[in-house]
């Protein structure tokens, strides 16, 4: 049995766009989706002046109006309800544990294309090794919806380090949608080498024909596994984060790795990750790894 998608609701928009996206994943992998919704009442961040009977039965109904929508979007589709309770990113977290991916909302900046990524959100991503995808509000309230053809992947590879969990899910995405995958590297070159890719074309030429070989290698095994998918490989200098960021434009999804740091001071993101989830428009999935 395939394992379930999991997504977290709370009401908002961001959570509903968040829900669609999680169905038609679910029933892409043909596997279950279970709804969730985390509060923790102590913390009076959501409507704190209902008696606790009220804010039980609202929860209900965030469950079952999410619920009732997609059942009517995808019929054929097995889907659950869960309440946790407790601190939502911790109670989410721990719901990821058995989750093949979990999705959630994330705010947009309005009209300026972008995340915002909010607390619980990050708190969540950063607290669990499962796959997970942050999802912006629909602009049009039914984008990407059943039916509609998918469209290209993007991912992001960094080549001086493994990322197979990041290509694999990649790969898999592309193969299972039957939509191009395209592979970005974004170098340049360290400050000590003395030279300037202005100053010294035929240098960043040599540099990056090495690079783009260097991922090419990289890729190859995984166009050997999934000879279906059209892949493109794209190497760029400068800003990794920015120019991943506008390699983007125009994606179904984003695909990106965080490392997995363990210290007394917590986790976070890196600077990549969090350009990418700040100011880019698609559903951007993030994929941790050592």
């Amino acid at each position: 049995m395939n394992h379930h998608v999991t997504v977290g609701v709370d009401g908002t928009p961001q959570s509903l766009s968040a829900a669609r996206w999680a169905a038609r994943e679910a029933a892409l992998r043909q596997a279950p989706l279970r709804i969730v919704h985390a509060e923790d009442w102590s913390s009076g961040t959501l409507i704190p002046e209902l008696d606790p009977g009220t804010r039980d039965r609202w929860a209900d109904e965030v469950l079952a109006s999410a619920t009732d929508e997609l059942k009517r979007a995808y019929p054929r589709l097995e889907i659950s309800t869960r309440r946790l309770s407790g601190r939502p990113s911790t109670a989410l977290a721990a719901e990821a544990e058995s989750a093949g991916l979990l999705v959630l909302g994330s705010r947009g900046l309005g009209s300026v294309v972008g995340f915002i990524v909010g607390s619980v959100s990050l708190s969540t991503l950063t607290a669990t090794e499962t796959p997970v995808v942050l999802v912006r509000a629909e602009e049009d309230g039914g984008e990407n919806g059943a039916g509609t053809p998918y469209g290209e992947i993007v991912v992001g590879v960094d080549i001086h380090q493994a990322c197979d969990r990041v290509l694999a899910f990649a790969f898999e995405e592309a193969s299972r949608r039957d939509c191009a995958l395209r592979a970005v590297h974004g170098w340049k070159l360290p400050p000590a080498s003395g030279y300037s890719p202005v100053l010294n074309p035929s240098v960043a030429r040599e540099v990056d024909r090495t690079v783009a070989q260097m991922l090419d290698d990289m890729l190859m095994p995984w166009r050997l596994k999934f000879p279906d998918v059209r892949l493109e490989e794209k190497t760029f200098i400068g800003s990794a984060g920015r120019e991943l960021v506008q390699a983007t434009t125009g994606a179904d999804l984003v695909v990106i790795g965080r490392r997995i740091r363990r210290s007394p001071m917590g986790t976070h993101l890196g600077p990549i990750a969090h350009a990418v989830l700040h100011h880019t428009a698609a559903p951007v999935a993030v994929l941790a790894h050592d």
